[in-house]
């Protein structure tokens, strides 16, 4: 079983403009985890439009986008879409090439996470990917009348399938630099948490947990490691009663909040699930610039210390947890962003020296 022994893990956005200035701090970093940069300040790399390439009827115009449902051959479009999945399902190989193929113009981190990864010498223990989620895009993404795809079950089908395949893409092309360890795929996904809330409105507890379960599936059939990134509050349980391997959770803010769940909870670490513990605050600036290495570690001791009472040594939640940021960095200033990557890397280092004193 796949040990994640309180290392340091990251999350893909980052405030900058250049994807292989970006690489080099992912590298300098998380070099036994790298990860592909996701740039938000260019349009295509959004959280919403990254993958949405290949989506039948979408539009790009200017700074919008949508899905088209009214265009002439938006059936037809359906049609060559299934069976365009259909063909992976039958020939694993048309993948590769396919609609549900990553690409340069939305994905540009992903390539140039390639190239190091082909160039670099020194051994990683395996590569980190991601997606946005379904209920996250599906609600984001409209169709020509306003209305968020989610909510029709024909494009709520066509999404998850689109972003399982591009999941699924992303395993096929980083297993060969893994060795024999699984290429880590974080689902980015906050609305797994906020159904039922006013964003969230007619959004069923069966719908969330249907489309995260199919992409999560696909990933873990491909042979990759399925993680569910959820920087947000609510309610946790479909997500830990998910089959995902890695819960990434906001424990800064709202750690008080997901244990809650203690039942959910044991259950998750009991079958071996791992934590990926948000520990290092990323939403607001003044927060970030007044913590330190020291602070954070006194706040995740108390959290470890707490989480023992569930039953659990400090040993073994150790080895089920990765030291993480509580979300990505793309809003804030390239120098917090390069404090809260030290933060998290100087912070696991801290950690593991405790768990090697403790063996």
């Amino acid at each position: 079983m796949f040990q994640a022994n309180c290392r340091p893990i990251l999350i893909g956005s980052l405030p900058l403009l250049d994807h292989d200035q970006a690489m080099q701090l992912i590298a300098r970093f998380t070099p036994e985890i790298p990860l592909w940069p996701q740039l938000p300040k260019h349009q295509r790399e959004g959280m919403v439009r990254q993958f949405l390439t290949g989506f039948p009827g979408l539009v790009d115009q200017g700074n919008r986008y949508w899905i088209d449902t009214g265009s002439e051959g938006f059936e037809q479009e359906m049609a060559v879409f299934y069976e365009d999945y259909m063909r992976v399902e039958e020939d694993p190989e048309f993948l590769q090439n396919s609609r549900f193929a990553l690409g340069v113009d939305s994905a540009p981190g992903f390539f140039t996470l390639m190239d190091y990864l082909k160039n670099d010498q020194s051994p990683h223990l395996t590569a980190k990917g991601q997606i946005t989620g379904p209920i996250t895009t599906g609600i984001g993404v409209k169709d020509q009348h306003g209305n968020s795809i989610f909510y029709d079950d024909n494009l709520r089908d066509m999404l998850v399938k689109l972003l399982s395949m591009k999941g699924r893409w992303q395993v096929a092309e980083l297993l060969g630099f893994t060795g024999q360890t699984p290429p880590i795929i974080f689902i980015d996904e906050p609305g797994f948490v906020s159904f039922g809330s006013s964003g969230f409105g007619g959004i069923s507890r069966e719908m969330v947990s249907e489309a995260a379960a199919e992409v999560i599936s696909t990933i873990q059939q491909a042979g990759g490691l399925a993680g569910v990134h959820i920087c947000a509050n609510g309610d946790w349980d479909p997500a830990l009663s998910s089959a995902a391997d890695i819960i990434s959770f906001d424990a800064y803010f709202y750690f008080d909040n997901f244990i809650l769940y203690r039942e959910q909870l044991i259950a998750f670490l009991t079958r071996g699930g791992i934590l990926a513990w948000g520990i290092i605050p990323t939403g607001d600036p003044l927060v970030v610039a007044g913590e330190s290495v020291a602070t954070l570690f006194n706040k995740w001791q108390g959290q470890l210390e707490f989480l023992t009472t569930f039953g659990f040594s400090k040993a073994q939640l150790m080895r089920q947890t990765f030291i993480a940021p509580s979300c990505g960095t793309g809003s804030l200033s390239a120098e917090l962003a390069e404090k809260v990557l030290s933060m998290t890397a100087e912070l696991a280092k801290r950690v593991r020296l405790d768990l090697q004193e403790s063996k």
